[in-house]
């Protein structure tokens, strides 16, 4: 029997220094979302219903539809619909429910919504495992390492034009 082993070309720097960022950013993105979207299938919930999640709790008195829609579908570049969906889906679980009606600015309706006990009962236990997730991807990794690296990735965001992607308000870490 025949075995073949990968080898990984010595990461030195002059190796590393002309690899593309192109690719290492996008397979660590393609990576990392998909060792986070596997935990979170264990416990039955998508990423789209996490984020929906954190963000109605983090917005006092609750959040509208289009304010979720416009928040996560652009600074999580997840299509609308998508966010409806993780939002509907959470509503149909018990775990948000509308918690107030006014009219919108159109004259059509406008619906808050807020976390339910059960839907804050199954955010902390998932909680638990976003916590765990967040330690397997960062294992070895120190603090300053994590900043250093970070530091770079928005320096090259900045240095091709996309300060608005820089914003305080695009991502908001939330517990």
């Amino acid at each position: 029997m025949t075995t073949t082993k990968l080898t990984i070309a010595s990461a030195d720097t002059e190796n590393l220094a002309g690899q593309p960022i192109g690719y290492w950013s996008w397979a660590a993105h393609k990576a990392v979302i998909r060792h986070i979207r596997s935990a979170m299938a264990k416990m039955d919930l998508t990423q789209p219903q996490w984020w929906v999640l954190n963000r109605i709790e983090a917005t006092e008195g609750g959040l509208g539809r289009e304010e979720a829609r416009e928040l996560l579908s652009t600074t999580l570049d997840e299509a609308p619909d998508e966010i409806d969906r993780a939002l509907d889906s959470l509503v149909a679980r018990g775990w948000v429910t509308e918690s107030s009606e006014g009219e919108a600015g159109d004259g059509g309706r406008y619906v808050r919504y807020v976390l339910t006990d059960a839907g804050r009962a199954a955010k902390e236990r998932i909680f638990e495992v976003v916590v765990k997730v967040r330690e397997e991807i960062h294992a070895g990794i120190t603090d300053e390492e994590y900043v250093a690296a970070l530091s770079v990735l928005r320096r090259m965001i900045s240095n091709v034009g996309a300060d608005e992607l820089l914003s305080p308000g695009r991502w908001t870490p939330k517990r």
